[in-house]
């Protein structure tokens, strides 16, 4: 007996055909405008299933997240989150791949369907957006985000009039608290596949700016109402709060009051997590030396290998209380004004408002300094900011600051807390001068005008800042991390090699203390200390970056620096903070931080003059605000910008600068008298 079975629907088929394995898992581009809560929907989305990659022949970043938008055995569909864009047609780099992705051209894809996110107290604007993606024929999903605040504001919104007038489904949401994403994902299930429907308003020709405009008038008129009264008052307020933190000088201290609350909480909290990464490593090369026998392998785990992990993890916490905080402040809406007002200022340098927030985090780490200038727009823009982001003064240079203004004022630490503050001055200044160089030259152009539209006031969302912390932090170790270590090991193996025999002084003090030790203990075990500080001195200047350091060193002479600060300097190009140990083991023999400034101040040179005049500390701190002595920094300038000509060029400058004015440092207080 035969039983007919009907024909499969065009769907089913397709899902069908999904399941066997014959055609690609669905794709769907997820668009919208700034501020309208589109990463917040996308993290609800795809949660951690998601992964960072630059678009095909370009810099500009995306992220790709898989959703299960049913509970079949249907593959997880492709979420693209696109840049956002004010508007689809535009002659701009971000609305160039959001037309190109969604039109299919070029090396894209062309999607399955488009999600467009509206912001719900803002609809005539969000409106135009959509209109433009209609026109495409891509099956489309509107997810009209923020309805509570609309409601609070008095606006009566109908989804379902207004699918009708747009002809294409429309979905409610809160994606800060997730309310309404399931029947989102429902809604994008359907929609896959689906024929366009006739919107009951005619949608007119995208590149008609006017005629959009008009057309999103009409149609929010016919799909929100409301109390006028509500609503004017709700936005009473929020022009009051705008009043003050867009204000010439209200908004410019507001600005400083949060940023100062920021990098505070930065330092202060991220000091914990970075002490228990301290201590676990410091526990694990222990372990490692105890384990193995003394040798080669040994010494590379330990010194290359486990110092190159936690100097790299060590900065994880930073990075990801960094993020998370700027998360905090862009989902509360604040951080669009913060941008208005800088951007008063960095406009007379060459430079947007959309670059305060790379240059803020270079205090930190110029790391996640560059990795967020991928959220400025233009391409000049963005490079000019990724060039002068590593003057600003990160934590890295910290110690270097604190030993040097030590030697500098000692005894008198109101003029050492000046001269440390002037360090971050002369930074930023060094940047804004740089960019404003760049801009008039090989970047030749005005800055790009920052079209912003302020967002609605409203409650960060936890959620998706610890995801955006956790994403840039994994980030920052993928890029960064492992050639942090392969340069760590290699610097060990310059320091390490060649073996050199322990010189006769070295030889005679271990003899006599081992004769001593018999009769007295602790004079025993100082002359042993003292042998140890003689055999580690004379294989550090007989290594292979000793021997470097003697090279080099005529370059660095008229700066005022002898062979063990050229050692120290070039070490210092793999991570700055590396300086005041590698000081420590030249001219002590110990790497331990206790009383490493008394050590080092009354440290001398071959012919027994003192290592740190005032000349040249003051050199060595204007070099070491200045040059450019982070390798993975050039690495991730790299793959930012995708060409090594800009890590060259950031190198060179930077690094020339810093000598030019190091040598008119040392060379003015010499001549003053100061050497």
């Amino acid at each position: 007996m035969s039983i007919a079975v009907p024909p499969r629907t065009e769907r089913e088929e397709r899902r069908h055909e999904t399941v066997a394995g014959l055609i690609e898992s669905p794709r769907i581009a997820l668009l919208g405008a700034p501020n309208t809560g589109k990463t917040t929907l996308f993290n609800r989305l795809c949660g951690l299933r998601a992964k960072t990659a630059n678009f095909p022949g370009t810099t500009t970043s995306a992220r790709r997240g898989l959703c299960q938008l049913t509970a079949d055995p249907a593959p997880a569909a492709e979420i693209i989150d696109l840049p956002g864009t004010y508007r689809l047609f535009l002659d701009l780099p971000e609305a160039r791949i959001c037309r190109d992705v969604l039109l299919g051209e070029g090396v894209y894809r062309q999607p399955d369907a488009v999600l467009v996110v509206l912001d719900a107290t803002n609809l005539s604007r969000s409106l135009c957006l959509a209109g433009e993606v209609l026109t495409i024929g891509v099956p489309t999903v509107v997810a009209l985000n923020m309805v509570d605040l609309a409601q609070r504001r008095g606006l009566s919104l109908d989804p379902v009039r207004l699918g009708q007038l747009l002809g294409c489904p429309v979905v409610p949401l809160v994606a800060r608290s997730g309310a309404g994403v399931k029947e989102l994902e429902l809604t994008l299930a359907g929609a896959l596949g689906d024929a366009p429907v006739a919107a009951e308003f005619p949608l007119p020709d995208a590149a008609d700016g006017d005629a959009l405009l008009a057309w999103a008038d009409r149609v929010m008129e016919a799909s929100v109402g409301g109390d006028e009264a509500v609503g004017s008052g709700a936005d009473t307020f929020t022009e009051r709060l705008d009043q003050a933190f867009t204000h010439p000088v209200l908004g410019i201290l507001f600005f400083g009051a949060v940023m100062a609350g920021l990098f505070w909480t930065v330092f202060a909290l991220a000091t914990i997590p970075m002490d228990l990464i301290d201590f676990t490593f410091e526990v694990l090369g222990n372990w490692i030396q105890t384990a193995l026998p003394p040798g080669a392998v040994r010494d590379l785990l330990t010194d290359g290998v486990i110092s190159g992990v936690a100097g790299t993890v060590v900065f994880l916490p930073q990075i990801c209380l960094l993020f998370f905080l700027i998360s905090l402040l862009e989902d509360t809406g604040y951080l669009a004004r913060a941008a208005f007002v800088a951007d008063r200022v960095l406009s007379r340098f060459g430079l947007p408002g959309h670059a305060f927030v790379p240059l803020l985090s270079s205090h930190a780490c110029a790391l996640p300094g560059i990795l967020s200038a991928h959220l400025i727009p233009d391409r000049r823009d963005r490079l000019a900011t990724i060039l002068v982001a590593p003057f600003m003064s990160c934590s890295a240079r910290l110690p270097v600051y604190v030993l040097l203004t030590s030697l500098l004022f000692r005894g008198r630490p109101l003029l050492a807390g000046l001269a440390f503050m002037g360090c971050y001055f002369l930074g930023s200044l060094a940047a804004m001068i740089s960019a404003l160089l760049a801009r008039r030259t090989f970047l030749k152009g005005r800055s790009r005008p920052m079209v912003l539209e302020l967002p609605s006031y409203k409650r960060p969302a936890l959620r998706t800042a610890l995801i955006t912390a956790y994403q840039e932090g994994k980030s920052f170790l993928q890029k960064a991390g492992t050639v942090i270590v392969a340069i760590c090991v290699v610097m060990w193996w310059l320091s390490a090699y060649p073996t050199v025999e322990p010189p006769a002084e070295a030889q005679a003090l271990r003899s006599q203390a081992a004769a001593v030790s018999q009769l007295d203990a602790e004079q025993g075990e100082s002359l042993a200390r003292q042998a140890d500080a003689i055999e580690a001195r004379y294989a550090q200047a007989q290594s292979f970056a000793g021997r470097l350091g003697r090279l080099v060193q005529p370059l660095y002479a008229p700066l005022g620096y002898d062979w063990q600060l050229t050692v120290g300097v070039l070490t210092s190009f793999l991570a700055r903070e590396v300086f005041v140990s590698t000081m420590a083991v030249l001219l002590t023999g110990d790497e331990s931080d206790e009383g490493v400034v008394a050590r080092v101040r009354d440290a001398q040179r071959d012919d027994g003059t003192p290592l740190f005049t005032p000349a040249t500390a003051a050199s060595l701190l204007i070099f070491f605000v200045l040059a450019m002595q982070c390798f993975p920094t050039l690495v991730v300038t790299h793959r930012e910008t995708g060409n090594w000509r800009w890590a060259a060029l950031q190198l060179v400058w930077m690094t020339g600068l810093a000598w030019v004015l190091a040598f008119v440092t040392y060379q003015g207080l010499r001549l003053a008298g100061f050497s």
